[in-house]
């Protein structure tokens, strides 16, 4: 089934003739965050009534979470620092959802080969992440970046912008 993303993309064309990522929709990382956030979200679906507004909403939170902040981490790839803490953050989410994971496995709620199968699947976003950190200068590079003219700020008549109070 095709996903619209937007006019231009659709979920089945994204990155699959790019050899580099243009959007975060691109990455690979993200489309694995996107997976683990469904694969979450179902497995979440059969777990007690009681635990809706504690494990179920942290658990999903933090699987969401992963995606969001490699989106922002995206839009930070100006300034190299910013993209790398987006990262971290994204890596953090990461990790809370195994707590959450194995926290639902203590609990009964999930099967051990489910538990291992989705902590292998954030383990995985985990490395990419890591990957991405370590070689961040590619991702940041000046010429990585689109540029556009500076729009003209001054009028021809700059006096004519000047109001008396």
């Amino acid at each position: 089934m095709k996903t619209v993303i937007s006019k231009s993309v659709n979920s089945e064309s994204v990155g699959a003739s790019l050899g580099y990522a243009r959007r975060f929709q691109d990455l690979g990382v993200y489309r694995k965050s996107r997976l683990l956030s469904r694969e979450v979200f179902l497995a979440s679906k059969h777990f007690p009534a009681e635990e809706k507004f504690s494990l179920t909403d942290q658990l999903r939170r933090a699987a969401r979470s992963i995606g969001a902040q490699i989106a922002e981490s995206w839009a930070k790839r100006r300034y190299e620092k910013h993209f790398v803490s987006k990262l971290t953050d994204a890596d953090g989410e990461q990790l809370e959802t195994q707590h959450w994971l194995t926290s639902a496995f203590d609990c009964g709620y999930l099967s051990r080969e489910e538990t291992q199968r989705l902590g292998e699947l954030c383990l995985e976003i985990g490395r990419m992440l890591g990957d991405m950190m370590q070689k961040s200068d590619e991702f940041c590079q000046p010429e990585a970046h689109l540029h556009e003219d500076s729009p003209e700020y001054r009028t021809k008549n700059a006096a004519a912008c000047v109001t008396d109070y």
